[in-house]
């Protein structure tokens, strides 16, 4: 066990916002807490770090918080980061502090046990070597050689490659200062690891890197995400508040859904049964109470009733908002072509080119998710197609009878000055106020906050005053951009079940990958100068990826292997080649010492018949002086042959 809650309650301005709350957390619990806005989710989350106390309260609900010695948590806050005046890798160093004391008094040890006159004295060379084994053993237990790879890993994993490590964490961005702080955490290694909205800030490479390390995670998770898909990969177990209780669940939140549905069915029909029954005992109770001959049978009732457990009604968040689009008129199948268009920010000198010669199709009924790193220019491209912005080349061709009904993520659309009930009233000028509040109820929008300007409610708010709009619209096609930023899970789940049940045109942009696995009929990645088109949903595009990245690295491997093969045998003929060279080498230093021999004999042979020549008998003798001559040319001849053969035969071996 980790960490144990009994009894938690916490009130906020008279409001109960946790009730009785209890929760387990074992050691490898991975656990995903989730329930609306306000709740009581990041309440709940202080209370178990230690940053809130919980209500004080009688027996015999006393509120107890049970933590297991040398339990460590690690919290993650929603938009928070590092603010240090320190750089980035001396931060992330700092967590192996006490690592890094270690290997300095190591090397310590090894310079005192290295000395000329260490063994002189027994006891404190034996004091010397026990520290050393003794912190040596601590060292290696705590992956202190791997100290430099694992924060390379995470560094690099969470966006910072090795030419960021310099830079001082006080300059760096708000989303690079909570990437960096997740970073740090992951390194502390916590038994428990408290994340809030993690994936706030991450592109797609680093929120699967980030899942990847997390499924190989150690220690405990708590996890509180609107991302579904993220809650999927990475949780066993859901905890939902809902009314102040808490209420956990077995499996991820696909199959807390699943589970959750089932149960408020089945809470629905006790809910309605139990008000039957009640509605029934009060009618008996108000019809014969006062008569005295069934006083006594009335009162009955009554007790019954007050000893009643009352069911509560299941809160209906499927029912919540009410979202549907609507069309009028059927476009042809070929509905948009682009061909080598440019995707460009900025005018003028200042104008920069994100992707160039860009081309797709879409037809009729397709829902295009498109996907890219941040800044790449996704949505530049849904304002380009739709003519809002220009591109300086290519063709973008609607069919006919094409009606665009668009939602920008940045709601630009909307005047912040109008009250909510005006914006749609200006649009819509035959609709009376009921017909508006009644649409505006239908996403939720009631009571006040219609009659609040644009400007100061909140994002989740507009973007549903966008959706009523949009409804209103009954556009066959229809253009998103980040259509689930701001809103909660259960309002997310109603948009989508409202797009999936659309039949016309869907284009859009989104991170959110739970959507874009159960919406989108094909992924279209814009990268770097390019962009690639994928059928089927987010699994289907991750699916093709990765196996794109096997075969590619297979071919890598393969290349290395030919590679290490070729040199292998190149070493082999070179080896060969050189033992071949060396046995030349030594036949032509024999030959060298042969012929040195030869040119002495020949030197000392024509030394001799010299001599002769001189001799006045062999003068005298014509023909015997005719030989010698004779035989001295050709020794001459036989010298200077064997010196040319000695003097190439030097050059060759560098003598």
């Amino acid at each position: 066990m980790v960490i144990s809650l009994e009894n938690i309650s916490k009130f906020y301005n008279g409001n109960q916002v946790l009730k009785n709350v209890a929760l387990t957390i074992e050691d490898s619990d991975r656990i995903g807490l989730i329930g609306i806005n306000g709740c009581g989710k990041s309440t709940l989350l202080k209370i178990i770090t230690g940053r809130e106390e919980p209500e004080t309260q009688p027996e015999p609900n006393v509120a107890h918080i049970a933590l297991t010695k040398g339990t460590t948590i690690g919290f993650l806050e929603q938009n928070s980061g590092l603010d240090r005046s320190s750089t980035i890798i001396e931060e992330m160093r700092s967590v192996f502090s006490g690592l890094l004391e270690t290997a300095d008094r190591l090397r310590e040890l090894e310079a005192l046990m290295a000395e000329p006159d260490a063994h002189s004295d027994e006891k404190r060379f034996a004091e010397i070597s026990a520290e050393y084994d003794q912190k040596t053993a601590y060292f290696e237990a705590n992956d202190g050689y791997l100290i430099n790879v694992n924060i390379t890993k995470v560094l690099n994993g969470m966006g910072f490659p090795p030419e960021t490590y310099d830079r001082v964490i006080s300059t760096l961005s708000g989303g690079e200062k909570t990437r960096l702080a997740l970073a740090k955490l992951l390194l502390e290694n916590p038994k428990l690891l408290i994340l809030d909205e993690p994936t706030n800030h991450l592109d797609f490479n680093t929120i699967m890197w980030l899942e990847d390390y997390l499924q190989d995670y150690k220690g405990a998770l708590l996890i509180v995400s609107h991302d579904r898909y993220f809650l999927d990969k990475l949780t066993t177990s859901t905890c939902e508040i809902e009314r102040g209780v808490l209420k956990r669940y077995k499996g991820n939140y696909s199959v807390f859904a699943v589970q959750k549905k089932a149960d408020t069915e089945r809470q629905l029909k006790e809910y309605e049964a139990q008000q039957e029954e009640i509605a029934k005992l009060q009618d008996f109770v108000d019809r014969n109470l006062v008569r005295a001959s069934t006083s006594n049978m009335a009162k009955s009732r009554i007790k019954k009733l007050e000893a009643m457990e009352i069911i509560e009604k299941p809160v209906l968040y499927e029912k919540s908002a009410k979202i549907k689009f609507e069309y009028d008129i059927t476009p042809p199948i070929d509905l948009l072509t682009v061909k080598n268009i440019d995707v460009s920010v900025g005018s003028g000198t200042e104008r920069k080119t994100l992707v160039d010669s860009l081309s797709f199709e879409v037809k009729r009924g397709e829902k295009l998710g498109i996907i890219g790193s941040n800044g790449i220019g996704k949505s530049t491209l849904l304002k380009i197609i739709q003519r809002i912005l220009p591109c300086s080349h290519g063709i973008i061709e609607w069919t006919k009878n094409v009606k665009i009904s668009y939602f920008d993520q940045e709601n630009a659309q909307l005047d912040p000055r109008k009250t909510v009930m005006d914006e749609v009233h200006s649009r819509y000028r035959t609709m009376s106020d009921r017909e508006i509040r009644s649409l505006l109820g239908c996403v939720r929008l009631v009571g006040e906050n219609v009659f609040k300007q644009v400007g100061v409610i909140s994002g989740g708010e507009r973007a549903k005053l966008c959706f009523a709009i949009m409804m209103l619209e009954r556009g066959n096609v229809l253009i998103l951009d980040e259509p689930t930023n701001h809103l909660d899970i259960d309002t997310k789940e109603v948009l989508e079940q409202a797009l999936c049940e659309f039949d016309g045109t869907i284009i859009f942009v989104s991170h959110d990958r739970y959507l874009l696995n159960k919406l989108a009929t094909r992924i279209f990645e814009i990268t770097e100068n390019s962009a690639e088109s994928f059928n089927g949903g987010f699994d289907d595009y991750i699916t093709v990826k990765r196996e794109k990245e096997a075969a590619e690295q297979q071919l890598i491997d393969r290349e290395k292997q030919e590679k290490a093969k070729q040199a292998a045998e190149e070493k082999s003929v070179k080896a060969y080649r050189s033992k071949e060279q060396r046995a030349a080498d030594a036949k032509k230093r024999n030959r060298v010492k042969e012929l040195e021999n030869e040119i002495a004999r020949l030197e000392d042979e024509m030394s001799v018949i010299q001599q002769e020549l001189a001799d006045p008998d062999v003068c005298a003798d014509y023909q015997l002086m005719q030989e010698k001559c004779a035989s001295l040319e050709d020794m001459k001849r036989l010298c200077s042959d064997y010196e040319e053969e000695w003097l190439a035969l030097s050059e060759e071996l560098g003598q």
